[in-house]
């Protein structure tokens, strides 16, 4: 058509340069495409050394160059470590030097552990004769454990932890005759929870415990042994909160506060419910426990007279 349309002939001109250097640069890209090192081996290495890169920077960096500066410092300490043979004995002389004066110090701690145990286990044992049990005996057992990564302490190698080098344990003969055995393996329910009563009253004060709940303390005693354990219970409940569940009512009568556990029946359903007990509600119901008889002028007088007794204690 250009031969018919001067505006068209100029367009094929131009069309012809266009073919004329998509041609050169075809060749160019071909030249380029033949230079290019295509190798695969040569692509899986630069893959493995950026999940490499990628692997160190998570544990030892933000990024390459911090964890360049990681590698560098790390170096130096290994090569300290290695070669200087003078600060290695350094080192172990300092150990040793700690050793030592931990053994010390271990065998310090035992000498005052020794002698507050005995000073305790004559107080607990004195408690424990007002509580119904006049030949119990209460003593302690120190001991170590051989440990040849330990400390020296009376000519022993012995285990050491934050808290020394002794195991403690209490011990309790609960009646003469009986050879003292670790009180968790020797001691009855009862006598248990007033061996306890017995340790808490001697700690009175000083033991951070905030609340005591004490369950068959009293059991197997009456009389003026019961009075006592009411009355260790109260000195008890100077320094800390104090819940006891009895069936005595000289303990009942030292408690700041009285609940009564009561069951009803409807015929139907049994329901358990807590009363707080207070003035005549709570003489009758130490009379009942008394006598059996919440209305009997002689019971009702004893029970005024154990509360009278356990305010006077207060």
């Amino acid at each position: 058509m250009r031969s018919h349309d001067p505006a068209l002939a100029a367009l094929a001109d131009r069309i012809g340069e266009i073919g004329i250097l998509l041609g050169d640069v075809a060749g160019e890209l071909a030249g380029y495409a033949d230079d290019l090192d295509a190798d695969p081996l040569r692509l899986a290495a630069v893959e493995e050394r950026r999940a490499a890169l990628t692997s160190l920077t998570r544990k030892y960096g933000e990024d390459v160059a911090a964890v360049l500066a990681w590698a560098e410092r790390s170096a130096a300490r290994l090569t300290e470590l290695d070669s200087d043979d003078e600060r290695i004995g350094e080192l172990t002389a300092e150990r040793d030097a700690l050793r030592a004066e931990l053994g010390g110090l271990a065998q310090g701690l035992t000498d005052a552990r020794t002698e507050a145990a005995e000073r305790f286990a004559a107080a607990v044992t004195a408690e424990l004769a007002s509580l119904a049990m006049p030949h119990a005996r209460v003593s302690f057992a120190l001991r170590q454990t051989e440990d040849p990564e330990g400390v020296e302490v009376g000519g022993r190698t012995v285990a050491y932890g934050p808290a020394g080098v002794d195991e403690v344990e209490l011990l309790l003969a609960p009646h003469p005759g009986a050879p003292p055995r670790p009180i968790a393996k020797g001691a009855s329910g009862g006598e248990l929870s007033r061996v306890m009563l017995a340790v808490e009253v001697v700690f009175a004060g000083t033991d951070p415990v905030p609340t005591y709940l004490f369950d068959e303390v009293d059991a197997g005693v009456g009389g003026k042994a019961a009075v006592e354990i009411g009355r260790r219970l109260a000195k008890l409940a100077r320094t800390a909160q104090v819940v006891v569940v009895t069936h005595l009512p000289q303990v009942a009568a030292f408690a700041d506060r009285q609940l009564l556990v009561e069951k009803t029946d409807d015929g139907s359903v049994t329901r358990s419910g807590v009363k707080v007990l207070e003035g005549e509600d709570r003489v009758r119901e130490l009379s009942r426990m008394l006598a059996g008889q919440e209305d009997s002028e002689t019971a009702r007088a004893h029970a005024e007279e154990l509360l009278a007794t356990a305010r006077a204690d207060l």
